[in-house]
């Protein structure tokens, strides 16, 4: 039976728009060294209803979801920003209402709020292809006539034309830069807004209130915000994403933790309950990796047996299967709610339980540090361990957002340190299991006891090395 073709495709968009009178006359190309050839097409309809909630928060972020028909790429789209003049593009194919697939990039945002159509916009396009010195495209030029109406009572019909430059292919951006040049020596200026949706609706960023004067606060709503973006690399399964988006919620949940007094035991909970069903994911990527790197630093004759399928592709399975659990538990209404939560953190002020301002010093949070190595001392325990990276982890946050980076740099050496050490334990553990497994299997288990060797050499490196590093810490307090 074949494989179920995907739902939505992903491409990425590096364009500049620029805004025309009706009168300008369209550029010419001829004369650029990047450009040989120009190819016409005939004009095209392309007509869009664009969706959005009641309170226009993807236009807010920037974002626009909408169902074109007419021109080649008919269907449901949505554009997310990705950097300057570039965006990633999501599409699936067209359906009546928007397809589940499509909501889900941005889950994030919408959350459980219903989406509505918000606009119409209809596009009477020309289009000319620029050929390179190779022969292949390096750029599409759209002149666009646009007639559009923002779907609410107040609204007026707007009618516009607009260029639109952008690069096709491998074309680089220098390309872009000197055709970019040729419309501004034609009349063009560059664009008002990023989108048509944008202009139609009269909507751009947000209105951001002041930074909190706070710096932990500060850096609370920074990866909020940072949460939201990771989210949508993590269901598109992007390449460490899971990682990135369990650091910067353990970041979040590290500088919550640090403001005594206030009232976020909930937030701080489900923050933790994520970061474990993230964790899942992340633990089988890290030992994927890890035993893909051990086994081919070893000579062919030392790995014996199928240790390969079960260490490395078993981990990739074990992966996959907790990525989809992550997937499920970021659909969830317990999860929408937390992200309200976490802009309600960011909105209000940082208060005391007294309603006094929240005082998150570097110094309390090295005591707590000093105090989980005191212990560790005493218990001699790899938990014990554990709870020293938890602190200097809250510790590295917390410097680093009142702006203390030799802290920082002395906090994140003893996080890298027991990080190593922790993940061994997790290792050791697991190829233990996996020795059994290959025993009772019948399978040769010489190169588990050799994985097994090198593990608890990197513990007891860490072992040796955080005495240095809690001393260097110190010292960068300055006690």
């Amino acid at each position: 039976m074949p494989a179920a073709k995907p739902k939505t495709s992903r491409y990425t968009e590096v364009e500049r728009k620029f805004d025309v009178l009706e009168t300008t006359v369209s550029p010419s190309f001829e004369g650029l060294a990047a450009v040989t050839r120009v190819q016409h097409s005939p004009t095209q309809t392309l007509e869009a209803v664009y969706y959005d909630t009641a309170d226009y928060d993807l236009a807010a972020h920037k974002i626009t979801l909408r169902r074109r028909t007419g021109g080649t790429d008919a269907g449901w789209h949505v554009k997310l920003p990705a950097g300057q003049d570039t965006r990633t593009e999501v599409r699936a194919p067209l359906e009546d209402s928007v397809p589940e697939e499509i909501r889900d990039v941005v889950a994030a945002i919408v959350r459980d709020r219903p989406l509505a159509a918000v606009a119409r916009i209809s596009t009477q396009r020309s289009v000319s292809l620029l050929f390179g010195v190779d022969g292949t495209p390096v750029a599409e030029f759209c002149d666009d006539s646009v007639t559009a109406t923002a779907l609410r009572p107040d609204s007026e019909p707007q009618a516009w034309r607009e260029w639109e430059l952008e690069l096709v292919g491998d074309a680089a951006t220098e390309v872009l830069e000197r055709l970019a040049n040729r419309l501004l020596d034609a009349g063009a200026a560059p664009a008002g807004h990023g989108s048509k949706l944008a202009r139609v609706l009269d909507v751009g960023a947000p209105e951001k209130a002041p930074a909190p004067l706070d710096p932990v606060h500060r850096a609370v709503a920074e990866n909020v915000e940072a949460l939201l973006e990771w989210d949508r690399a993590v269901r598109a399964d992007v390449w460490d994403s899971v990682h990135q988006m369990r650091v910067t919620t353990r970041k979040i949940r590290s500088l919550l933790a640090e403001e005594a007094g206030t009232d976020n035991a909930w937030i701080l909970d489900e923050l933790k309950e994520l970061a474990a069903v993230l964790g899942v994911a992340r633990d089988a990527e890290v030992l994927a990796e890890k035993y893909e790197r051990a086994l081919d630093a070893l000579p062919a004759n030392l790995v014996r047996g199928p240790v390969r399928e079960r260490l490395v592709d078993g981990a990739r399975q074990k992966y996959k299967a907790g990525w989809r659990r992550s997937l499920a538990a970021m659909r969830s209404e317990r999860y929408f709610r937390l992200l309200d939560a976490l802009e309600a953190v960011v909105a209000s002020p940082s208060t005391t339980a007294e309603g006094e301002p929240a005082q998150v010093t570097v110094e309390g949070a090295y005591r707590k540090v000093a105090k989980a190595a005191k212990a560790a001392k005493v218990e001699g325990t790899d938990e014990a361990l554990h709870r020293i990276r938890k602190r200097a982890k809250q510790l590295r946050y917390t410097a680093a957002a009142h702006g203390e980076t030799a802290v920082a740099t002395g906090a994140k050496t003893i996080q890298t340190l027991l990080g190593d050490h922790q993940d061994s334990v997790v290792s050791r553990h697991h190829l233990l299991t996996q020795t059994d497994a290959a025993h009772a299997a019948g399978e040769d288990t010489f190169t588990y006891g050799l994985l097994y060797q090198i593990e608890a050499e990197i513990a007891l490196h860490a072992e040796d090395e955080i005495g240095a590093a809690l001393k260097s810490l110190r010292k960068a307090v300055g006690r």
